[in-house]
C-alpha cells in the first residue's frame, strides 16, 4: 500500500449504470489526524410513534444516573447506560384550535409552530429542526442528501384527516418551510435504490429489475472496482468494507422479502396488503444506519405510523385500533393494550439502537457514540392529549453532545429549547431562538 495513497470521502465504486458509497475508511481521513474526535461527523436520527405513550408504564420514578428501566423501556436494557430520558417538556404550540390535537401536534413536532387550521392548500406551519439542519449541511456540501424522510404509511392530499386539519399536517413531520411538507419515502426497497444504486449515472428502474431477475446484488454490480480498491486498503479497512458489504447485502434481502409483489394479470380480487411493519421498520432503520455509515446524509426522520393512526396490531395479540385504545377512558385492558403496543415500539427503537451500537467508526466510538437519536410522540397521554409531559429518549453521545445514562425532568421548559440545542450540536450557527416559543439550548443534557 502506498503511503501516500488518501482517498476522498466522497469516493464511491462503480460497476455498469451503478455506484455504491462506502463507509468511512481510515484512508479518507487526515494522515495526521487518523482516530481524531474531530473527524467523525455528529448525525441526528429522529424516530416519531404516534398517539403517544401510557405514561405510568414509561417515566422512571428515580431521576439522575440511579434510574431503573420502567416496563415500557425493559427492551432497552442492553443500551441502557446509552439512554437520556427526558421527562416535563411541553409543546404549548402544538395544542390546536378547538379539536385536532393529534394533526395540530404533528405539525408541530419538530417545528414547535403553531399549525394554521384548514383542510385545503393554505398550509402554515414552520420549517422543522431537521431542516434547519439539511440546510446548514447542504449549504456546507457535506453530502450527497441533506437529508432523508423516511416512513411506514403513505401520506393523503389535501383534506380533512383531524377534526379539520389538513392530511398533510397529520402526514408529515419534516417541513421545509412554513408551506411546504417534505413527503417521507415508504418503499425501503426505493429508498435502498436512492442511496445505493442511484445517483448519475445510476441506474434505471427498468436495470434495477433485470439485475434482481438476474439474482445480483449491487455488490456484484461493483465488485471490479471494489477488487481494486481493497488492494490499496489496510488491514482495518479491508474488515471495515467487508463487514459494510455483508450489512448492504444482508439489507438488500430485507427489503426484497418486504416488498408487495406485482399483481402480473387482471386485477381480480386486490390483494392482501402482507406488509410486516415490524420487518419493514428493522429494514428501514437499517437504511438509516447504512446511510449514516456512509456519510451519505446525517439527518434521518421516520415516522412509525401517521398521526391519530388507528391500525390494527393483531400479531401481538391485540383486535382494536391503536389510536382507539390510546382515548383509554381509564379503562385497565386499554392500559394493558396500550403498553403492549408501547413496548412493541420501544423494541423497534432498540434494534435501531443495537445496530448503531455495533458499527465501530475509525475514531474507535461506534456509531451510536457518534450520533443523537431523538424518540418521541405528538402527546403524552393520548386520552386526554397532554403536551406539557412528552415521552422522550435521546439515545447517544452524539460526540460529546450528550450525557446519557440518566433520566432528567424539568418543569414545562418548551420543546423548543431542546431543539435550539441539538440544532446547535449539530453545527448550525447562530439559533438562538426556535419556533414559537424557544428561547435558549436547553440546559443539563450534558
Amino acid at each position: 500500500m502506498s503511503k501516500k495513497f488518501r482517498l476522498s470521502r466522497r469516493t464511491v465504486l462503480r460497476g455498469t449504470g451503478a455506484l455504491m458509497a462506502l463507509p468511512l475508511l481510515e484512508q479518507m481521513l487526515p494522515r495526521t489526524a487518523h482516530g481524531a474526535p474531530g473527524d467523525v461527523p455528529r448525525r441526528l436520527a429522529v424516530f416519531y410513534t404516534p398517539n403517544g405513550i401510557h405514561m405510568p408504564k414509561w417515566t422512571p420514578t428515580a431521576e439522575g444516573p440511579m434510574w431503573e428501566l420502567t416496563p415500557t423501556l425493559e427492551p432497552l436494557a442492553a443500551v441502557k447506560n446509552d439512554l437520556l430520558v427526558v421527562s416535563g417538556l411541553a409543546n404549548m404550540p402544538a395544542f390546536p384550535d378547538g379539536d385536532g390535537h393529534h394533526a395540530a401536534a404533528t405539525g408541530a413536532f419538530l417545528s414547535c409552530a403553531k399549525v394554521f387550521k384548514t383542510e385545503g392548500t393554505n398550509l402554515r406551519v414552520g420549517i422543522s429542526m431537521d431542516q434547519v439542519i439539511a440546510n446548514h449541511l447542504a449549504a456546507t456540501r457535506a453530502t450527497r442528501y441533506a437529508s432523508m424522510e423516511l416512513g411506514i404509511d403513505a401520506g393523503r392530499g389535501i383534506g380533512n384527516c383531524d377534526s379539520g386539519y389538513a392530511c398533510p399536517y397529520a402526514n408529515n413531520i419534516a417541513w421545509s418551510g412554513p408551506r411546504t411538507p417534505v413527503a417521507k419515502e415508504t418503499s425501503a426497497q426505493a429508498a435502498f435504490d436512492r442511496l445505493f444504486a442511484g445517483g448519475v449515472p445510476g441506474e434505471t428502474a427498468a436495470q434495477i429489475a433485470k439485475r434482481r431477475a438476474y439474482g445480483k446484488s449491487i455488490i456484484d454490480v461493483v465488485r471490479d472496482d471494489a477488487a481494486a480498491l481493497q488492494g490499496q486498503l489496510g488491514t482495518a479497512d479491508l474488515q471495515k468494507l467487508e463487514e459494510y458489504f455483508v450489512s448492504v447485502r444482508e439489507l438488500e434481502k430485507q427489503v426484497e422479502d418486504v416488498t408487495v409483489p406485482a399483481v402480473a394479470c387482471a386485477p381480480g380480487v386486490a390483494p392482501l396488503v402482507t406488509e410486516d411493519p415490524t420487518a419493514k421498520t428493522k429494514a428501514m432503520m437499517d437504511l438509516i444506519v447504512l446511510a449514516f455509515q456512509c456519510d451519505l446524509t446525517r439527518v434521518a426522520t421516520f415516522m412509525l405510523a401517521n398521526a391519530r393512526a388507528n391500525k390494527v396490531y393483531p400479531f401481538l395479540g391485540l383486535s382494536g385500533g391503536h389510536h382507539t385504545y390510546s382515548h383509554h377512558q381509564k379503562v385497565q385492558s386499554n392500559y394493558d393494550a396500550l403498553a403492549t403496543i408501547d413496548r412493541w415500539e420501544v423494541t423497534l427503537l432498540q434494534y435501531l439502537l443495537e445496530r448503531m451500537k455495533s458499527v465501530i467508526e475509525v475514531n474507535g466510538m461506534s456509531l451510536l457514540d457518534n450520533s443523537m437519536v431523538y424518540f418521541s410522540s405528538e402527546v403524552g397521554d393520548g386520552d386526554s392529549h397532554n403536551h406539557v409531559d412528552l415521552p422522550i429518549i435521546l439515545a447517544g453521545k452524539g460526540g460529546g453532545a450528550l450525557t446519557p445514562g440518566r433520566h432528567v425532568r424539568y418543569q414545562k421548559d418548551p420543546l423548543a429549547n431542546l431543539y435550539i440545542y441539538l440544532m446547535q450540536a449539530m453545527g448550525v450557527p447562530g439559533v438562538t431562538t426556535f419556533g414559537d416559543d424557544g428561547t435558549g439550548p436547553l440546559a443539563g443534557l450534558v
